[in-house]
């Protein structure tokens, strides 16, 4: 490589040397579309899983090469929360807000040693519903602390994360969600210019046009809404959750676009039962090393000769027809429902398959032959316990319902 020059880059702090060298996108494909007021690329990239590598820093070169390619290749639209970050630095008070930092440091070294590029960055990120955050000003107080945290004036994206269900004296029959003091304080961060567009998260038809309403009441539009979708996971109300958002012009962002990595064609019988071994996984982010024994018993359900097997053999065919892989046609699927997958991704390999999802589009037959088959299995719901549509709590675990 020939030398390069180095650049500076101040935060929080703390000062960065890096090299001002620009690279080739791993993708020439420009596919957008349209978020609220924000331009983004039909695929997301999910952070849920970003930390750094040092209990003192944010340094992290695996993704800040992620980053790099994906601001290079116009697809620089990574969704975050505030609570995302280590589970170490949690237990020392450090770990609230880590995964925005780092996101916001490895976006800022894209820009100064990439330059410009046809699609702006965007970073989302989303409040989280707490028993102490009673009032307002909690969610005005929440996000001026992620727009520090994010290095910006105003979020691109500030989302809810969830309903309000986490109540501790559910057990005694007092139940007081906070809900419409969520809605209030998210329209008061708008109205002040802390954020750009509003989404939530988890919500279903009801408590979505519910919003949808007492946010217009206020003069906000709702941009977004973020649930769990996917080819195996479009039963227990996210169909006609995405048929509501569509109709109120709410767009539709989709987790686990992979089913936990069983819409990848890396998994067979004999790997989820392999404990603790190589399988023949490709991608060491989705071996089943990676998943716990009751996520394996769960995720068994699905690989019976009987089970997801047909489903992933369709897939194999259309990829090899399209000259694509199983996980583009599990997230062009979503992307031809006008919904946008954020799957994570820690590696430019994942980036680059991600990436291969854009530019092209399932046919109507195609689409219809999938969920066919996608119908005789049972409906996706997570496993172990990451479920799709509950939490542990602390004192428990939480349920919502997308209704």
């Amino acid at each position: 490589m020939a030398a390069a020059s180095l650049i500076y880059l101040s935060l929080h702090g703390e000062s960065y040397v890096i090299p001002n060298v620009k690279s080739k996108p791993v993708s020439n494909v420009v596919d957008t579309t349209k978020l609220g007021t924000l331009t983004v690329p039909v695929v997301g990239c999910g952070t849920i899983s970003w930390t750094s590598n040092s209990l003192f820093s944010l340094e992290n070169e695996e993704l800040e090469d992620v980053v790099s390619a994906a601001y290079r290749s116009n697809a620089a639209f990574f969704d975050t929360a505030e609570r995302y970050g280590s589970h170490l630095k949690t237990a020392f008070g450090m770990g609230y807000g880590e995964t925005e930092r780092l996101t916001n440091l490895l976006v800022r070294k894209a820009k100064v040693v990439d330059g410009p590029t046809r699609v702006d960055p965007v970073i989302a990120s989303k409040f989280t519903p707490l028993p102490w955050r009673t009032t307002v000003e909690s969610v005005v107080e929440a996000c001026e602390q992620s727009c520090k945290n994010l290095g910006v004036d105003s979020i691109d994206l500030y989302q809810i994360h969830m309903p309000d269900i986490v109540q501790p004296l559910r057990a005694f029959g007092k139940v007081e969600t906070k809900d419409t003091i969520y809605w209030d304080g998210i329209a008061k961060c708008y109205n002040e210019g802390l954020i750009k567009n509003v989404g939530v998260c988890n919500y279903g038809p009801t408590l979505v046009e519910q919003c949808y309403n007492a946010l217009a009441e206020r003069g906000v539009p709702l941009a977004s809404n973020q649930i769990a979708f996917s080819l195996l996971g479009r039963k227990n109300g996210s169909l006609e959750t995405i048929q509501k958002c569509n109709e109120l012009g709410v767009k539709v962002l989709a987790y686990y676009p992979f089913a936990m990595g069983l819409l990848t064609g890396k998994y067979s019988k004999d790997t989820l039962k392999h404990e603790g071994g190589d399988g023949v996984a490709l991608d060491t982010s989705l071996t089943t090393r990676k998943k716990t024994s009751l996520e394996q018993q769960d995720l068994l359900r699905y690989a019976s000769e009987e089970g997801f097997v047909p489903l992933i053999t369709a897939m194999s065919n259309i990829a090899e027809r399209r000259r694509k892989t199983i996980s583009q046609v599990a997230l062009n699927y979503i992307i031809s429902k006008d919904v946008i997958p954020i799957p994570g991704c820690r590696t430019v390999s994942q980036l680059e398959d991600n990436l291969g999802a854009m530019g092209w589009r399932l046919s109507e037959t195609e689409i219809k032959r999938l969920e066919l088959l996608a119908d005789e299995l049972p409906n996706f719901d997570g496993a172990g316990f990451k479920r799709t549509n509950e939490k542990f709590v602390g004192y428990g675990i939480e349920r919502w319902e997308l209704d």
